[in-house]
Order: C-alpha cells, then structure tokens, then sequence
C-alpha cells in the first residue's frame, strides 16, 4: 500500500490517500476534493470509497460530494448518525482496497462516533486515528452536547478516551504508523507535536495520555487548559451528517459587486485586506480579519467571531482573489450568512488614526490597554502589567466591561488578532479612539 498525507495548513488539518493495485480510498477529506481526483488521474487509481473517522467539527468534509461524483461508497460509524447513504463501519468490520485491509476500531473520547482505521498489507501496518490519538496528545472531549448537558457529556467522554487509550490499540504493534487528523495549531487538542504521524511504540512512550495509571487524574488532565471552542464547531458537526452540496455550487451562488456602495442594510462586514490597507480605507460596520497567506488562521477566526447564523459581507482585496476567499469561507460552510464579496471603491472610507507610538511608550496610564491573548498566554507571560485580558474569542461579548475614560490600544502576541480587536472595538466604541499595536508588540516580548 501507498499512503499520502495532504494538509490543509491554516486548519492543521491531514487527510489521506491509501493506494493498493489500482485501487484508491480516502480518509477524511476536506471540503475541496480535487487533489484526491487528481492524484487518482495521475496514477490512473479508482476511488473505491471514503472514510470518516468521525464528524468533523473544524471543517466541512467533501465525502458526499466525492461519493456522488465518482460512486465511491461512504464508511462510518453508524454512530455517526448520518443523514447520507453510508455503510457502516464499526468493530469487527473490515474491508479490502486492493490487497489493503482496513479494520475499524471503535475508539470514542474525542466524540462517540469517533473510529480508527487500522491498515495492513503483508509486513506493513497503518493507523488513521483521526481525533482520538493525535502526535503528542488525544483530542479533546468538550466539543459534543448542548449547554444543559455539555459538563456531564465532556466528562462522560474524558472517561471513554481513558478506557479507549488503555485498550483499544493493545493488540497493534509498536511499529504501526499512526496518521492523525490534525496536527500543532488545530483547536481539536491542546499540546501537539508538529509532527505529521509517529509510530505506535514512540507515542506509548512519549505521549502523556499513556502515562497515567489513574482514570480521573487522567480525566482531569485531559479536561484542563483546552483552548476555546470556535461559534462555527457545532454548525460544521451537523453539516458533517448532512448531503452537503460540492464546494463550486456553494460558491457560484455567492454574488460578487465590483466598487460597490456601501450596504444599506445593518450588517457587519468583515474586510479581509491586510491591516495596513484597512487602516488606509474601510466602510463603517467593518472588522478586519486579514485572509494573509496560505497557512493563515482566517477560517479559524471567522467561524469564531462570525456566529453560524450571522450574515455578513465580505471585502475582497481584489476581484483576483474574490475565488480563494470564497472557498475558504467555504471550508467552514458559511457560504450561505454569506451576502456578498465586494471590492470597495477608492473614496468615501473611513481612515484609522495611527498610535503615537512614542507618546504611548511615555504615557503608558492615560491609555486603556486590552490583552486579547487566551487566558493561558496571558498566565504564561503578561506583557503589560496594567492590561485588561478581554481573549478576542469573547470580545464581541465583553465590549461593555472595557472602561471608555481613555483611549484604548489593543495588542495580541505579534498583530493579527490585535487588528481583529481593534477594529471590533473601533466598531463598537465610535466615540472613543482605539489604536492597534500591531506587530510592534515585538519590541516589548
């Protein structure tokens, strides 16, 4: 068997291709399927089925789309509850692609649904352990429930990936590759390696979650310091059950305007030029979340700032790029509170004032200084002792705790999410002056 690794940087997100004798499967892809067609043109490969070891909550998967366009059967839990035609895939189940066998492994922890996939042909041996192991790490159990039920469910589970860590891969040997869904910067776990697989025998040795003896202080462990969860994880797990539609049909509806005038109605646009061009020009009702480049966390933070039921218009930074960011709004499934991308004129824009940087410097009490880094950084190292932490994952709820007696200066740990901040703020508190710091947090780390 062939396997190959494709990434989707700015969700740290691995999906595979598992080749055997002319014979292709694809384990949890993500929502733009045509590297797998390609891959499966090239080396003239029949896409025979799909895999998901879970229902994603990070990102929308194309499986439906791949499924209907090349026959290729969908496998799943069948706790998975799916709303699409699928097989299912649990313990004792196995299939053959080429002369590969994949075996599915019941492992819940990170969600109930959630599955392995163990691989084998002749001497060789592969794990796809999706959200349940990962590099360093097992994924988080917090990302399941509604509000009234979500403490009991996220224990619940902690309780499961202890009982799955202890024993389902007992009988897989140390030298089984192990292939996870995610790597470092993904929000499904909270101390990954920035390595894209490992091998069985290095994680029972290295990885903390193989280390306790003792259910709850493994519980309690895994439970601590979990970063935020995104608004947008609850709408993708739901999506994730559904026939969603290919990602080109989701981004053809959205209407495109060429130096359009502002909106009439009341609704938040979000401006994904760099902060410098927003600072020079932007519409009223605007927040800046920067696409930047192609490892850049943009879906990340709009799927956290953006509620899944919110509609907003999108600026563009020009009609070339109007394609990228359509799809990348995509990959979260927001195409549809999605009213329009726009590429703004040249006049009628508000221009931000810049910081005096050396008045600041000088003057550090007569200014408001907000911290929008996590609590954890924030208790690692504070930067300003005198700093209000309003993390930028709850600021569009805490604008009311921010005093409004002095100007405000808004920094992260190196600009990107200071300049989300700012313009949420500036938004907000249009009678008070708030400034970005920038990149020139630097000078003070």
């Amino acid at each position: 068997m062939k396997i190959q690794q494709f990434e989707y940087k700015p969700l740290s997100h691995y999906s595979y291709v598992l080749l055997s004798e002319g014979e292709m499967a694809i384990i949890d892809p993500d929502r733009d399927p045509m590297h797998y067609y390609n891959l499966a043109h090239k080396v003239n490969a029949k896409i025979k089925v799909v895999l998901l070891t879970h229902s994603h909550a990070d990102f929308v998967s194309s499986h439906w789309q791949i499924s209907k366009e090349t026959g290729a059967t969908i496998y799943n839990s069948s706790r998975l509850e799916a709303e699409y035609p699928f097989e299912s895939f649990d313990g004792n189940s196995a299939i053959f692609v080429g002369n590969t066998k994949l075996e599915a492994i019941n492992t819940p922890g990170h969600s109930y649904d959630s599955i392995s996939i163990l691989a084998t042909d002749a001497n060789e041996v592969a794990l796809f352990t999706g959200d349940t192991l990962l590099i360093g790490d097992v994924g988080r159990p917090d990302l399941r429930g509604n509000e009234d039920d979500k403490e009991q469910k996220k224990q619940a589970l902690a309780r499961e990936m202890f009982n799955t860590i202890r024993t389902k891969f007992k009988k897989i040997p140390n030298e089984a590759i192990i292939y996870p869904a995610h790597g470092a910067g993904s929000l499904c776990g909270k101390s990954m390696s920035a390595d894209s697989s490992s091998t069985l025998g290095r994680e029972r040795k290295d990885n903390w979650a193989f280390g306790h003896q003792n259910e709850d202080e493994f519980v309690k462990e895994l439970l601590e310091d979990q970063p935020f969860i995104p608004a947008y994880f609850k709408h993708d797990v739901a999506m994730n059950k559904k026939k969603v539609e290919s990602i080109d049909m989701a981004t053809a509806k959205i209407p495109i305007h060429l130096n359009a005038e502002k909106p009439k109605d009341n609704i938040l646009i979000v401006d994904s030029r760099d902060e410098n061009e927003f600072n020079q020009g932007h519409w009223p009702q605007s927040i800046n979340i920067m696409q930047g480049g192609e490892a850049s966390s943009f879906e990340t933070w709009l799927g956290t700032i953006i509620q899944p039921d919110e509609e907003f218009y999108l600026v563009a930074d020009s009609p070339k790029n109007v394609k990228t960011i359509a799809r990348r709004v995509a990959k979260i499934g927001y195409e549809n509170q999605l009213k329009a991308i726009i590429n703004l004129p040249k006049k009628n824009l508000i221009e931000n004032e810049r910081l005096k940087f050396k008045h600041f410097l000088q003057n550090l009490d007569n200014y408001t200084i907000v911290d929008v880094r996590n609590t954890d950084e924030v208790r690692k190292k504070k930067i300003f002792e005198d700093a209000l932490n309003k993390p930028l994952h709850e600021l569009r709820n805490s604008i009311q705790e921010i005093p409004t007696d002095k100007p405000i200066v808004v920094h992260c740990g190196s600009g990107y999410r200071s300049a989300i901040g700012s313009s949420i703020l500036s938004n907000e508190l249009q009678d008070v002056k708030v400034y970005d710091l920038g990149d020139v947090i630097e000078k003070f780390k």
